[in-house]
């Protein structure tokens, strides 16, 4: 090939739609609720359960520690302890075989799970919601984009992408988040007047500097700041009767996320069991199993509330619920009949969203141990994720100069769409 041939065939090449953004699937949710199971929900013990086996005494055996129930899809079985999920999993998808090979510390696995990828020692990825917040934005600006409703740490954080991409967050539903309430002698006027004196004293940041990120979010929080915005977390204001559907603290947060999909926030992560209903949280090793079951059912009563919520209110379709944790756990039980932690398969689940749902994905041994059908890496989740919410996983963002991809190589699980 001579020179001008090389360079025509060049540029006729470079044209071209990228091969992995043509071959995404592109999805039509609009919005996404994050539901954040800490310590390692054991997918034997809730999406994934396999044959039933006592966990303490001479005849203890590996296995699950409770009975399972069918489902409304053939085929697909569930904890006996998730009796009213169990009647919705037309509507959602466990997917079964999720993996990493990050067991032993629960941060790297939590910020695996968040971020995608490993800590790296020289640039601090972005989280899920913050890339979803940076992407997409929120649909009204007079929220934020991104909302979490747990402890702020670097793992839910924005990383590369600056503090726009950033969150707010709350702990409690009753006080909603912190610093958005003026103080009782400014009102609308005042506040106005301060602003204004602000600006006419900060001069202009350079674009694209940490002055220039700081004055935005200083922007921000002046705008959210009053009783427009925290009227979203009036939970009050809703009928009697759905706040019970969804249960006790967990449900009220999962509400709050409902109210906060209609009030426009694009990403709402929501933290199970800040309070340790049962002691331990799902990290339950040792004596820590003995109330795991009060863990399954409040997360089948908060999450079958807020699936029948949103579907009542029009909204399942574009909202994208998904069930994350950062391991599952093995079927030995441990000295005192808890069980330690497992990365080689474990469940993550999937609702809503305007995907097509299978009740279940991917198929595990008959311990749930080792994968046999289509494995799902934490890149392949994420960019389900991506792609359910319109958003090519395959795009780059830039750190600087330094181009990163939404996802580490990830690819969207097909079926889904």
């Amino acid at each position: 090939m001579n020179r001008r041939d090389f360079l025509t065939t060049s540029a006729a090449l470079a044209a071209l739609p990228a091969l992995g953004s043509a071959a995404s699937p592109k999805g039509k949710a609009e919005q996404c609720i994050f539901l954040w199971l800490g310590g390692g929900m054991g997918q034997l013990d809730t999406f994934d359960p396999k044959q039933k086996q006592p966990n303490k005494g001479p005849n203890k055996k590996a296995g699950s520690l409770y009975g399972s129930i069918e489902t409304n899809v053939k085929g697909v079985r569930v904890c006996e302890h998730l009796p009213t999920v169990a009647t919705m999993m037309d509507r959602m998808t466990a997917v079964r075989t999720v993996n990493h090979k990050v067991v032993d510390e629960h941060a790297f696995a939590t910020n695996l799970v968040h971020t995608g990828r490993m800590i790296s020692g020289n640039v601090t990825y972005p989280s899920i919601g913050s890339i979803v917040a940076h992407e997409r934005g929120a649909i009204d600006p007079a929220v934020p984009a991104y909302i979490l409703v747990g402890y702020p740490n670097v793992s839910r954080g924005p990383g590369f992408l600056g503090s726009k991409a950033g969150y707010v967050y709350l702990t409690d539903t009753e006080s909603g988040p912190a610093g958005f309430t003026r103080p009782a002698d400014v009102d609308a006027k005042r506040a106005e007047t301060r602003r204004k004196l602000l600006e006419a004293n900060g001069g202009k940041a350079e674009t694209g500097s940490s002055l220039a990120e700081y004055e935005e979010a200083q922007d921000a929080a002046l705008r959210l700041a009053g009783p427009g915005f925290l009227r979203h977390f009036d939970l009050k204001s809703e009928p009697a009767k759905v706040r019970e559907s969804y249960g006790g603290e967990f449900g009220q947060r999962c509400l709050l996320a409902r109210k906060l999909v209609q009030a426009g926030v694009r990403f709402i992560e929501v933290s199970h069991n800040l309070n340790f209903l049962n002691g331990t949280g799902w990290d339950v090793h040792n004596e820590g199993i003995d109330n795991q079951h009060l863990l399954v059912r409040e997360l089948d009563k908060a999450l079958s509330g807020l699936i029948a919520d949103l579907a009542n209110q029009k909204l399942l379709d574009k909202t994208l619920v998904v069930v994350a944790t950062e391991f599952g756990r093995p079927p030995e039980f441990d000295g005192r009949g808890g069980r330690g932690h497992q990365g080689t398969a474990f469940t993550m689940v999937l609702a809503g969203g305007g995907l097509k749902h299978h009740g279940a994905f991917g198929v595990t041994d008959d311990l749930s141990k080792t994968i046999v059908e289509k494995p799902v890496s934490i890149p392949d989740f994420h960019a389900t994720i991506h792609a359910a919410l319109g958003i090519d996983p395959t795009k780059e963002l830039m750190d600087g100069a330094r181009p990163v991809p939404i996802t580490d190589g990830g690819t969207p699980v097909k079926e889904l769409f």
